[in-house]
Parts: C-alpha cells; sequence; structure tokens
C-alpha cells in the first residue's frame, strides 16, 4: 500500500528544507517549527556556539523532553493499573473477568 508523500517547504535555523512524508503537511510545519525553536533557544543562551553544536544541544533537549514524557506515562499507566486491580479486588469474583489481582498480563 503506497501511501502518497507531501512536499513541505519548512525553515529551521534559518534554513530552507524541503521534507518529504507520509504525514499532513500541518503536522510536519509543526514540527519542524518545534525543531526551530528549540535551537533558537540554545542559540540564544549560547550566541557563540558553532550551529551544528546547536542542532545537537537542542536534539538532546527534545530527546530529555520525549524521555520525560515516556516516564511520565508509564507512572501514569502504573497507577492505573493499581487502581484496577483495587476495583478488582472490590467486585464478586463472577464479575472480575480476566483480570487477577496482582498481574498485567503476564503469562504464567
Amino acid at each position: 500500500m503506497n501511501t502518497p508523500k507531501h512536499a513541505v517547504r519548512v525553515t529551521i535555523g534559518g534554513e530552507d528544507y524541503t521534507v518529504r512524508s507520509e504525514l499532513p503537511a500541518e503536522y510536519t510545519r509543526e514540527v519542524a517549527a518545534y525543531v526551530d525553536a528549540a535551537l533558537r533557544r540554545i542559540r540564544d543562551m549560547l550566541p557563540q556556539v558553532e550551529t551544528h553544536k546547536a542542532a545537537i544541544l537542542a536534539a538532546l533537549a527534545i530527546t530529555d523532553e520525549l524521555f520525560q514524557a515516556r516516564r511520565g506515562d508509564r507512572e501514569h499507566a502504573g497507577r492505573l493499573n493499581a487502581m484496577a486491580d483495587e476495583v478488582a479486588r472490590l467486585l464478586p469474583p463472577a464479575k472480575r473477568g480476566r483480570r487477577t489481582t496482582g498481574s498485567h498480563g503476564t503469562a504464567g
């Protein structure tokens, strides 16, 4: 199945790029604007840093945001599973379905 690719012109760090993607053009522009803003923040804080090094620092900052969000997602999922286990314990055994107390999809 071939999904058509869109060619989208974006500007990052003052340079124009054409990005070809199957994603919606507006999404591609939004992602590029986010990268551009991250790069601009680094260059504003450290104007003497070379562009390629600023790009690496911006990539590190964005990756840190990603890792923090993933960690938060895992924490939320853990809390939700604990709450689901607690609710399951309050239900009569016939109403608990397949969930058993303390198991999170592990096979035995």
